[in-house]
């Protein structure tokens, strides 16, 4: 089943969000602030946000950005492309993903990792990634001169700069795997993902539609342990007379 709707406005009131810690512009580290803070510079005051996954499903980033709309200024540090190695997952950052941060009026930053460890449990899996913090400090700074809107931000990022941080990612990627020894996925995948992006936001919409459909049908032919397990106890306690709530 697909339902289309066009949303045209975007009322909310911001409830229960945490209350976030401030850092100086100094000290400040995408790797090892919170997951939402305060970015201090001067007189500047920026809520900041981080993903450790492109992929909304993984480590629940919506909540991390929820805690940072209460603010005025507001940006959020995305991977692009998160590879953890052959023996991993690879994700790629989505248009849905771009577009409900424009709606929100979130500034995304299309970051890269630079550095990881060799997972102990696998022979070709990386961990502990990290940021390329000093990439995300000149955004930051890129952005408090930008006086145009999120949703501009964001689409200027996808057209002028992706070629760029593709490229930063293959370079990134490359030396972590001669680094750690790990062989990683094939940068075709990259390659590709890239040549979906350049063109422009309706391709870039047209691809990410097509992975997330994709992604839906491998996942309704999978049988998920939770659900066959409660499956399971359903029929059982039907069988000793019991109703299971």
């Amino acid at each position: 089943m697909q339902i289309n709707a066009t949303i045209t406005g975007l009322q909310y009131k911001v409830l229960f969000a945490n209350e976030l810690e401030t850092i100086k512009s100094k000290d400040f580290d995408i790797n090892t602030c919170p997951t939402s803070c305060i970015y201090s510079d001067k007189k500047l005051n920026f809520a900041i946000s981080k993903w450790v996954s492109p992929k909304r499903t993984r480590s629940y980033p919506y909540e991390r950005v929820y805690n940072t709309l209460a603010n005025g200024k507001k940006i959020t540090v995305i991977p692009v492309v998160k590879d953890e190695g052959f023996d991993g997952d690879k994700d790629f950052i989505q248009w849905d993903t771009v577009s409900m941060m424009s709606l929100l009026d979130v500034y995304v930053i299309l970051a890269y990792y630079d550095k990881a460890e060799k997972s102990e449990r696998y022979d070709n899996k990386i961990t502990n990634q990290q940021f390329d913090n000093q990439y995300v400090l000149d955004k930051i700074q890129e952005i408090s001169a930008y006086h145009s809107s999120a949703l501009h931000w964001n689409l200027k990022e996808l057209k002028d700069n992706f070629a760029d941080i593709i490229a930063k990612v293959k370079i990134s990627y490359a030396k972590i795997s001669k680094k750690t020894k790990v062989q990683m996925h094939s940068e075709k995948g990259i390659d590709d993902f890239q040549e979906a992006i350049s063109g422009s936001a309706k391709e870039f919409m047209e691809f990410s539609r097509e992975k997330a459909k994709d992604a839906q049908s491998r996942e309704f032919v999978t049988i998920q342990p939770k659900v066959f397990y409660q499956k399971q106890i359903q029929r059982h306690t039907k069988r000793i007379g019991y109703d299971f709530i």
